[in-house]
């Protein structure tokens, strides 16, 4: 009985793991998205059936697809271990909400979110979102110092130019949206003419701010988001071909599971035979 499960379960591994499997996932995710999209429009009666039947269809494949995952899992307790896997189920969970009585919209929502699961199926979009979460906290601090530099420039502007445009420099917290409508650089040389024609110097202040913002502040985030991906890069790879992060030993997380599996199997086999 035991040997059947495992048998079973490699199966199950085989299909999951399969590239033209992991393609058709992607499909009907592309496929849920192009649903999504095409009920925002005004259909006939016939297409709205042919979509709701497409849309039960696509609730089962993807309820089926995250069985088969859940199944192929020899330890069952790892498998919400792992983010992407948890993030997967309540998805999948969500969209089986029905869509009708008063719940349409909660359903309507939920299918919504369904697209995302195409991060989770393509390892490249789930490297970007793990390098941007792990960026989060450095460019937090970059954003703390951003914000000191706003509210200074802020307040040096409400105290210059309040008089030139209440409008735009009534006080800090008005000063800190023209400022972020200067960075955008949303027509930002209107308010710098305004107030040069009172304070002819006053370009300096425009100028020091958009080189601090726009420039250093803006290059610093960018940096730290990409140092972050070349370290996920360089993991991602390093676990591909079965070695650690630095010293390029085979220590990889993904070496072990497969001993462990492997071990799993060959003891299921012994009993079966004794």
């Amino acid at each position: 009985m035991a040997a059947m499960i495992i048998k079973a379960q490699r199966q199950l591994s085989k299909i999951d793991t399969s590239k033209a499997f992991q393609g058709i996932v992607i499909a009907v995710i592309l496929l849920s998205a192009l649903m999504i999209g095409a009920k925002t429009h005004n259909l006939s009666a016939n297409v709205v059936a042919v979509l709701l039947f497409l849309d039960v269809a696509v609730t089962v494949f993807f309820a089926v697809e995250i069985s088969i995952r859940f199944l192929a899992c020899p330890e069952k307790k790892n498998f919400f271990k792992s983010g992407w896997n948890i993030f997967d189920t309540v998805i999948v969970i969500g969209s089986l909400v029905p869509t009708g009585g008063s719940g349409v919209l909660l359903a309507r929502l939920l299918r919504v979110f369904r697209v995302l699961r195409l991060v989770s199926m393509v390892p490249e979009l789930r490297l970007l979102i793990n390098a941007l979460l792990k960026a989060i906290p450095r460019m937090g601090y970059i954003a703390l110092l951003m914000f000191v530099i706003f509210y200074i420039y802020a307040a040096i502007g409400s105290m210059y130019f309040h008089e030139i445009n209440e409008v735009l420099w009534g006080d800090v917290s008005i000063s800190m949206l023209t400022l972020f409508r200067v960075a955008t650089f949303e027509d930002w040389t209107d308010v710098m003419y305004e107030t040069m024609a009172v304070y002819p110097l006053s370009w300096i202040y425009y100028l020091t701010f958009i080189f601090l913002t726009a420039f250093i502040f803006l290059n610093m985030m960018v940096g730290t988001v990409l140092e972050v991906m070349s370290q996920e890069h360089d993991q991602f790879r390093a676990e591909q071909h079965g070695e650690s992060g630095d010293g390029g030993e085979p220590a990889s997380r993904a070496q072990i599971d497969k001993l462990e599996k492997e071990l799993i199997e060959i003891k299921a086999l012994l009993l079966q035979k004794n």
